[in-house]
């Protein structure tokens, strides 16, 4: 092939995935509902196989997740709702704190000769226009639960021929094995990810928990769920869960405390993200950390807050498919990370 017709494929290639992403996002609503089935399916998967290996039936052990997700949910979802239904009643004193704690820095600020408006703060901090937002997020919710309920089902449809899917890539790639085995290397990839990633979520939620409740903060427990959910977002999402219960901090305990629960956060998550999490992944993910940092850019654009989530193993799924052929590994090898080979 000569360079012009290799540049003309490249420049093809590059329209294609112009087009592609540009359908994605147009289709958002419903791609969605099908990522986060295949990728739940696929974390629950190797669960269902092992209890059939233990002698469990297949449906037995199929309406047994099914009910573990079901009461999870519903777990989560009790959680959400109490304590957002506390912080709009408590929203009044809320407001009055935030006052208190800004008249405070705008009166240290007058003792070095920076003069602050009252009235700009006292117009800006209403709260009470978050009573406002409820309305809409009441609508929010049902669209929420109508959404998780298509998961829900497509999850079900998909543990449910979960042990005849290996059959049906062996009749696929029948004599290539080289590609079968590059899509089992993608479900191990991708199954290992999120097996650990919800380990060290967890941990991190129940760290998290913890240390709220040993300060006596409101909504420890929201807090520590939100840990949870936020640690699946690289880069910013542990910044994001430590911003609600620092802010309470601020409303209801002295500077220091507000401190301690920055360095309690920083501490967690920088054992459990450059600690707990390398070890336990071995090898890593293969990509490059800018990478990471563009793909939570690029999904979070393209499918929104639920893109933010599956930024990861989208782009895990991209390079591993761009490695599987030859005349595209080169783009496999600028996503990935070479520190992992030294």
């Amino acid at each position: 092939m000569t360079q012009g017709n290799r540049i003309s494929l490249y420049l093809f290639y590059l329209s294609a995935l112009v087009v592609i992403v540009a359908g994605l996002k147009m289709a958002a609503q419903a791609v969605i509902i099908l990522f986060l089935s295949i990728f739940i399916a696929s974390i629950l998967t190797p669960l269902m196989l092992g209890l059939q290996r233990r002698g469990i039936p297949r449906v037995v052990a199929f309406l047994f997740i099914l009910t573990l997700v079901l009461v999870t949910l519903f777990f989560l979802a009790t959680i959400v709702a109490n304590s957002f239904e506390g912080f709009v009643q408590n929203l009044p004193l809320y407001e009055e704190k935030l006052r208190g704690v800004v008249g405070g820095w705008s009166r240290a600020l007058q003792e070095f000769g920076i003069e602050i408006d009252p009235n700009f703060f006292a117009e800006s901090l209403d709260l009470r226009s978050f009573v406002a937002l409820s309305g809409r997020a009441a609508g929010n919710v049902t669209i929420f639960l109508s959404k998780a309920l298509l998961v829900i089902i497509g999850v079900a449809f998909l543990l449910f021929e979960a042990p005849y899917f290996h059959q049906k890539l062996e009749r696929i790639y029948a004599g290539r094995p080289e590609a079968l085995k590059n899509f089992e290397l993608f479900g191990h990839t991708l199954q290992k990810y999120f097996s650990i990633k919800s380990f060290t979520s967890m941990l991190t939620g129940v760290a998290v928990t913890l240390a709220l409740l040993a300060f006596g903060i409101q909504y420890a427990v929201l807090w520590g769920v939100l840990a949870f959910l936020l640690n699946f977002i690289p880069v910013i999402g542990s910044l994001l869960a430590a911003i609600p219960p620092l802010l309470l901090a601020l409303f209801y305990k002295d500077l220091s405390v507000v401190l301690w629960l920055a360095a309690l956060y920083v501490l967690i998550n920088t054992l459990v993200s450059n600690v707990i999490e390398p070890k336990i992944m071995g090898d890593g993910l293969g990509l490059s950390p800018a990478v990471i940092f563009f793909s939570l850019i690029l999904w979070g654009w393209v499918f929104g807050t639920v893109g933010m989530f599956l930024a990861v193993p989208l782009t895990m799924t991209l390079k591993i498919a761009l490695d599987s052929h030859p005349d595209t590994r080169w783009v496999g090898i600028l996503l990935s990370n070479m520190g992992d080979e030294s």
